[in-house]
C-alpha cells in the first residue's frame, strides 16, 4: 500500500530560524532518513519543497482562474516535503514517519494514497 508522509515545518522567522550548523544538521538527518528508507526498499520517492513564500496557487472562480502569490492557507507551518512509501499497513507507515527527522519541530501527516500514475497511466492503490 503507498503512503505520503508530508513534513510540516513552521514558518522561517520568529522563533524559528536555522543557522548554517542547524540546516546542515538537518540536512544530514534527512540524508540519513531517506537512505534507510532505501535501504528497507519501501522508499518510491522522496522531495524537499522550496519555501511557501515561492508558492503559487490557483483556483477557479466560475470560469475565471484566479493565480495569488505564496500558499492558499495561511498557517505557522508550511508542507516542506513529501515522501512516498509502498508499505504493508498504516501501522508500518506510521512506523517509518515517527522516524522522520522533523518530527522533532512540526507535525508529521500519513496519508493513504488513491492511485497514482505509472507511465502515464492512473493506478488504483493495492
Amino acid at each position: 500500500m503507498r503512503y505520503t508522509i508530508l513534513l510540516h515545518y513552521p514558518e522561517p522567522g520568529g522563533d524559528f530560524v536555522l543557522d548554517d550548523e542547524a540546516m546542515a544538521a538537518g540536512q544530514r538527518a534527512f540524508a540519513a532518513y531517506a537512505q534507510t528508507l532505501h535501504d528497507a526498499e519501501v522508499l518510491l520517492s522522496g522531495e524537499v519543497l522550496q519555501p511557501s513564500v515561492v508558492t503559487t496557487t490557483l483556483r477557479m472562480d466560475g470560469d475565471e482562474l484566479r493565480v495569488q502569490d505564496g500558499p492558499f492557507v495561511d498557517s505557522k507551518e508550511q508542507l516542506g516535503g513529501t515522501f512516498v512509501i509502498d508499505v504493508a499497513d498504516l501501522d508500518e507507515a506510521i512506523g517509518w514517519a515517527r522516524k522522520a527527522p522533523s518530527i522533532a519541530w512540526g507535525a508529521v501527516e500519513v496519508r493513504p494514497g488513491a492511485t497514482h500514475v505509472v507511465d502515464g497511466e492512473w493506478q488504483p492503490n493495492a
